[in-house]
């Protein structure tokens, strides 16, 4: 029985800035098959949503494909004009973005997104209806009908990347690129998604890419990997081959650097950053941070070869020889917490939160909420998309004041709004928000950014000792000085959520509230944050109150750990405690959804 023609082939793919001889991506080749999905892997900046779009046939702003061949269906997409492009779109190739809050028109009601897509490729009203219909319960929005009247707003996170994935298969497409369609849904909402991806992929022979930089979520997914590093793909395989022997140490770094939903651990992230388009040293792309470099790395760029098997391959000098499992275990063990998890402090509490009740008009939202956090230690908030989480953040920072109750900030009672609070609580109790998309300002460099905190709340400060602060700050959440004259947009998502870190870092705050401020960065960078985190709660004392989808990310950070369902707090405890006997039932179904790293070895 002979295979089924591939659906994508891609040959010796490079993207390069417009009017440089500097590549984006290069020597890029992949096939995807019919059914299968392709994860690509990696940290931010390292090329994969530009290699996801441009098996669609687009680049971004300011980039072009400059080199190789892009064949959809025996097609070459470089040979067809822009209104072939457009009809190839949405009808057999689709993409779903990151964040569909933002790409859902806001003005549009949801129904009428759908079949705006369906009329565009050529269904009748009654076809596209018909279709609606099916193709929300395929997504798992049955009897939908509700939500179709809705405007994107109006619905939850998971709900609006439901939608996105009805749009993308509502055509039935033969390639569909997801770049990153689960970040920041909550555990119980991603299962969801990756269920439905699956299950339409395998139903409708769909080719799927799938760009995360969520190893654990990909392992579960995909098919197959392709890990990038610096525009290059530097390993791929079956997942069981990538991942349960790999074979790069970039790939082991990346392993490392993984949460486990099943121990704490200290979280290992690899040194210095990827180097960017122009910069890349004359040998091996990750010689600077490679731990077991030889001189030979240095002046000589490996190629993409076979390893142990001939599906297998990596661009590393050393991979000749080298025992997978053997090396793959090394690297990828991670070390213990042991006392990483501290102790409870003793003494009055920094931040202590009593029958605690908030409405948006007269919706209640959370509903008797108690809660304290300890100077140095971390209280990690869980629960699904619509569980009063970010509110319970609001009403504390102060930028929510529809509450009653008490919330009390070094043994002083906290009045309801910033307008009404002391400079100096304001300064103590910073907020890094989720999306550093809305979070950032356009119009301000990263270097501005950092420094306006220090404007408002020290005086007039000299430039050399805004410089300097602004430097320190960069460098602890692993960001070269040199971006501080770049402007947000010129970021990757993961540089723009450190560069919100790093604003809120900068004035020395002693309580720090993080709304999932590791959803949008990679595992190497989630882990050095982490790692960060750790380091100044034990330096400055300082307190976190860290609201989280991630579960297993909890093990490694926090304490005390707070489960919320619709507003009520309905479990509270120690970490272990809870995530290892879980006694309420929602708290149970969170931790059987959380996805796990757990590889067969490849034989």
């Amino acid at each position: 029985m002979t295979s089924p023609s591939p659906i994508v082939v891609l040959e010796d793919l490079a993207v390069s800035l417009h009017a440089s001889p500097d590549r984006v991506l290069e020597d890029v080749s992949l096939t995807i098959a019919p059914g299968e999905i392709l994860g690509i892997v990696g940290e931010s900046g390292s090329g994969k949503t530009t290699l996801g779009l441009a098996m669609i046939g687009y680049v971004r702003r300011g980039l072009a494909i400059t080199g190789g061949s892009v064949q959809f269906r025996g097609t070459e997409l470089r040979d067809l004009a822009p209104r072939q492009l457009r009809k190839l779109r949405g009808a057999s190739m689709a993409y779903v973005p990151q964040d569909p809050a933002t790409a859902l028109n806001p003005l549009i009601k949801v129904g009428s997104l759908l079949r705006e897509v369906l009329a565009a490729h050529g269904r009748s009203r009654t076809d596209a209806d018909a279709r609606v219909a099916q193709v929300l319960a395929e997504v798992g929005l049955p009897n939908a009908d509700d939500l179709l009247s809705c405007y994107p707003h109006q619905l939850s996170g998971g709900q609006q990347q439901r939608f996105a994935l009805a749009m993308a298969f509502a055509c039935r497409p033969s390639l569909i690129v997801l770049d990153e369609p689960t970040t920041g849904l909550d555990v119980t909402t991603q299962r969801t998604v990756l269920d439905t991806v699956a299950d339409l992929c395998s139903s409708y022979g769909v080719a799927a890419v799938y760009v995360s930089h969520d190893v654990a979520v990909v392992s579960e997914l995909a098919h197959r990997i392709a890990v990038m590093y610096a525009g290059r793909v530097i390993e791929s395989g079956s997942t069981s081959e990538v991942f349960g022997g790999p074979m790069h140490p970039y790939t082991r770094g990346l392993l490392r650097a993984v949460p486990s939903p099943k121990v704490g651990q200290r979280l290992v992230a690899m040194e210095g950053v990827p180097p960017r388009p122009g910069a890349r040293p004359a040998g091996c792309s990750f010689e600077p941070r490679c731990p077991v470099r030889i001189a030979r790395c240095k002046t000589e760029q490996p190629e993409l070869l076979p390893t142990d098997s001939a599906s297998h391959h990596a661009r590393c000098l050393l991979t000749a020889g080298s025992p997978a499992s053997a090396t793959a275990a090394a690297f990828a063990a991670g070390r213990p917490l042991s006392d990483a998890n501290g102790a409870k402090a003793n003494g009055a509490p920094l931040l202590a939160i009593e029958r605690l009740t908030a409405s948006y008009s007269s919706a209640p939202v959370l509903q008797d909420v108690a809660l304290a956090v300890d100077p140095n230690s971390c209280v990690a908030i869980v629960g699904e998309s619509g569980s009063g989480k970010t509110t319970l953040a609001r009403c504390v920072t102060g930028l929510h004041t529809n509450w009653q109750g008490e919330i009390r900030f070094r043994d002083s009672r906290l009045p309801a709004g910033v307008r009404t609070r002391s400079r100096d609580v304001l300064r103590s109790i910073q907020y890094v928000f989720q999306n550093p998309y809305a979070s950032l300002s356009p119009r301000r460099t990263v270097g501005a950014t950092i420094a306006q905190p220090l404007l408002h709340f020290h005086g007039r400060p000299s430039r050399r000792e805004i410089d300097a602060e602004v430097s320190n700050a960069m460098r602890a959440v692993a960001l070269p000085f040199e971006l501080a004259d770049r402007y947000p947009d010129q970021l990757s998502g993961g540089e723009r959520q450190r560069v919100a870190i790093a604003r809120a870092l900068v004035v020395s705050p002693e309580l720090l509230v993080c709304d999932e401020i590791t959803s949008a960065l990679d595992v190497s960078v989630q882990a050095a944050i982490v790692e960060l985190l750790r380091r100044l709660q034990q330096e400055r004392n300082l307190a976190m109150l860290f609201i989280t989808h991630n579960l297993a990310l909890v093990r490694s950070i926090a304490q005390e750990v707070v489960v919320v369902q619709a507003g009520r707090i309905v479990e509270v405890g120690p970490v272990e405690d809870v995530l290892e006997r879980p006694q309420h039932p929602y708290t149970q179904r969170l931790v059987t959804h959380v996805p796990s790293l757990e590889v067969a070895p490849a034989t």
